[in-house]
């Protein structure tokens, strides 16, 4: 297996952990509600998509660092929306501890973009 493979691999296994967040209830995704669970301290990890714009970014970015969540950059609004079952979602919030560190790890193997942590 050649390191695209591998990164297309461990890209899928992300957004497959994603789509298993959803269904077991421990995300939380949209600007507004992420922002209000990190306030919360419910956040353990944040992703928004690489194609969000840079206001966005640099709003949710903003507010890990004010509360020390990790952000991640990682795929798509389309691709991440799709996974999760919503639409237009560039923002994903992760509540369960094990599942954002299983995350954050294979995002940052394949060199994902750490925007702080």
């Amino acid at each position: 297996m050649d390191i695209e493979d591998k990164i297309a691999y461990q890209k899928r296994k992300v957004l497959g952990m994603l789509g298993i967040s959803a269904k077991a209830g421990k995300i939380v995704c949209g600007n507004d509600a992420t922002i209000e669970d990190i306030e919360k301290h419910r956040v353990k990890l944040v992703i928004v998509a690489e194609n969000a714009s840079e206001r966005t970014k640099k709003n949710i970015k903003g507010i890990c660092d004010k509360n020390n969540i990790p952000i991640l950059e990682f795929g798509d609004i389309d691709k991440i929306s799709q996974t999760i079952g919503k639409s237009n979602k560039a923002i994903i919030g992760i509540k369960s501890k094990s599942l954002s560190e299983e995350i954050e790890k294979l995002i940052k193997e394949f060199g994902g973009d750490l925007l702080y942590g």
